[in-house]
């Protein structure tokens, strides 16, 4: 089929709309509320409006170019005065009914909507904002997800990616005209199905959405001369952080971070790599237990995202997961027990910061169970987009800093096996290499697993163990989506799996909901991140958690043995049916918004 755009003859497929097509053909129309990646395109904002004649002759129509299928010698204009003028119009309405104060909104330097006003020409708001407003505060403090109501464009992109491509349908927009926003389902009336993966902070073209901001809490505890400040550095984080600074996408800036952190004054830096480690340790032992057993499936355990999944939404799934804590709670504990012992630091004093690409992880070190004494095992967690913020406000550059190195003579060492847990499938290949050196007593003959290797949502594989195990059958998903058909699956007895590895974000912890968010696209970086991963998997000295000698240590010294009494006491944890939502605070918005639903 052809088509005219600006004069250009253009062919194009049926059903392809004017966007569409005109991105193909490198022609520029702008957009705010579509993300063709979530293939979200509503039309609503109707910032990328067009000049449309059906027919030489015709009047001009103007119509949305996101949601309009492009026709048969169609002719499209995309810039002529009065498109120029309608959209300038549209995105000072949008103006208007924004709150404008922008040096304290969590996008400042990346917000989509002033992207999307200077792409229009827009110079001037003659507009007021929306009465009412004035008497109200609209931010809503969740946790570990914070909502401002009057950042909100209504672009109902966090909807959209919360419905169909995780699968949770926690949001929907209620009320009507100035009074309508996003709220969570459920409300003060029934639990709310969210479970904090942040996949809609990752989507947010403006500041509506953000995570709870720690910053200022760690800088007190830096300035504090009794605290002794633990960083923790997830393995995600050195692949998926250089980009802010703007180094290339999936730079390995591990020493600059480093760097950064003993500029800033931290008193010990640790790696969750080796964390990671002591997870393989015990989540390989217990799953040969339970495979022994003939107790299957067994699910990963890593990932708060996932847990918080099954405890509100399959509760019945709960005695199928490892018992082990993630990688950020082992380091908690072993930080505040062994490391404050071989370092003589008073536990009380000591403050554990992680820095992860996760929100869910917030909800996760505030948990209960997860802490000693009254005092957590993890302090705060900032997400790589605080922890950007808190070098920002110390003027630090890490493009500027000369790498540094670990140097922890008892938490520090890390294994490949342990990197590569930053990516869908990495947990299973790392309990895989140590389970089969448990079973056989030598190594894997080819350390890389490549058939557990890829970007499906869900993958399944079967993989031979050796000895008196054989063949074991593996699944892998990213995403909640498959998460959704593999649980029910197991549920029904239709999935026939011995063991299986859940990451709750799309492409694992390397595109998070706590990592960086970039104009005009969900994933933009995922694969460059995870073969960055590979490469450090490639280039350590062990590859294997159990030939980490400083883990080897950590057992000889004080856990004795993977799985003995004192490591499961410290190591372990257990799951039960969860109703109250992590994301506190958002449902009120309910009870604002209810009076005006139809």
């Amino acid at each position: 089929m052809k088509a005219y755009i600006n004069g250009q003859e253009i062919a194009f497929e049926p059903e392809q709309t004017i966007l569409e097509v005109a991105r193909k053909n490198d022609i520029y129309i702008p957009t705010l509320c579509e993300l063709h990646d979530i293939d979200h395109a509503p039309g609503t904002c109707r910032v990328c409006l067009v000049e449309l004649r059906q027919h030489s002759g015709d009047d001009a129509q103007y119509v949305t170019a996101c949601d309009t299928p492009l026709r048969e010698g169609w002719q499209v204009l995309t810039r002529t005065a009065e498109v120029q003028e309608m959209r300038r119009l549209q995105l000072e309405m949008t103006m208007a009914d924004h709150h404008q104060s922008c040096s304290t909104c969590s996008r400042t330097g990346n917000c989509e909507l002033l992207a999307a006003a200077n792409s229009v020409g827009l110079q001037h708001v003659r507009f007021h904002y929306s009465e009412g407003w004035e008497n109200e505060d609209p931010i809503i403090e969740g946790q570990p997800i914070v909502y401002d109501r009057s950042r909100c464009i209504r672009c109902q992109r966090c909807v959209a990616v919360c419905r169909s491509v995780q699968n949770i349908d926690a949001l929907e927009l209620s009320g009507w005209g100035n009074t309508a926003g996003v709220r969570l389902k459920g409300g003060s009336v029934d639990a709310s199905p969210c479970v904090s993966c942040g996949q809609c902070l990752m989507v947010c073209p403006t500041g509506a959405l953000s995570e709870h901001d720690q910053t200022q809490e760690v800088l007190d505890y830096l300035a504090d001369p009794e605290i002794t400040t633990v960083f923790q550095m997830a393995p995600a984080i050195r692949v998926g952080f250089g980009e802010e600074f703007g180094l290339p996408p999936g730079f390995n800036v591990e020493g600059q971070i480093i760097a950064a952190l003993r500029k800033i004054g931290a008193d010990i830096i640790l790696d969750t790599n080796f964390a990671a480690d002591v997870v393989i340790m015990e989540e390989g032992t217990e799953l040969l237990g339970q495979l022994k057993q003939d107790k299957r499936p067994t699910f990963t355990s890593c990932c708060p995202g996932w847990i918080t999944f099954a405890e509100k939404h399959y509760p019945e799934i709960l005695p199928y997961l490892s018992s082990t804590r993630s990688p950020q709670q082992v380091l908690g504990v072993i930080a505040k027990t062994y490391l404050a012992e071989k370092r003589g630091i008073d536990p009380a004093r000591m403050r554990v910061i992680s820095i992860m690409p996760c929100t869910a992880k917030k909800g996760e070190a505030a948990r209960s169970e997860l802490g000693r004494d009254g005092r957590p095992d993890v302090d705060i967690v900032l997400t790589i987009r605080e922890f950007a913020r808190l070098l920002r406000r110390e003027g630090i550059d890490i493009k500027t800093l000369q790498p540094s190195a670990f140097d922890d003579p008892y938490m520090s060492e890390y294994s490949g096996a342990g990197a590569i847990f930053g990516t869908t499938g990495g947990v299973m290949e790392a309990a895989l290499r140590t389970m089969y050196f448990v079973v056989n007593g030598k190594e894997l003959e080819h350390v890389e697993i490549t058939q557990l290797r890829g970007f499906e949502n869900v993958r399944t594989a079967t993989v031979n163990l050796g000895g008196e195990y054989g063949e074991i059958k593996v699944a892998m998903c990213h995403g909640l989506k498959g998460t959704r058909e593999i649980v029910e699956g197991v549920l029904a007895g239709t999935s026939d799996f011995d063991f299986i590895e859940v990451m709750a974000c799309p492409g694992g912890c390397v595109d998070g909901g706590g990592t960086l968010r970039s104009k005009k696209a969900y994933l933009p970086f995922a694969l460059k991140r995870r073969e960055t991963l590979y490469g450090i998997d490639r280039g350590t000295k062990a590859r294997q958690s159990h030939n980490n000698t400083q883990v080897q240590r950590l057992y000889a010294d004080f856990l004795e043995a993977p799985h003995s009494e004192k490591a499961h006491h410290l190591l372990h944890t257990h799951y039960t049916e969860r109703k109250s939502t992590l994301w506190s605070g958002l449902e009120s918005v309910q009870g604002k918004a209810e009076s005006t639903k139809d």
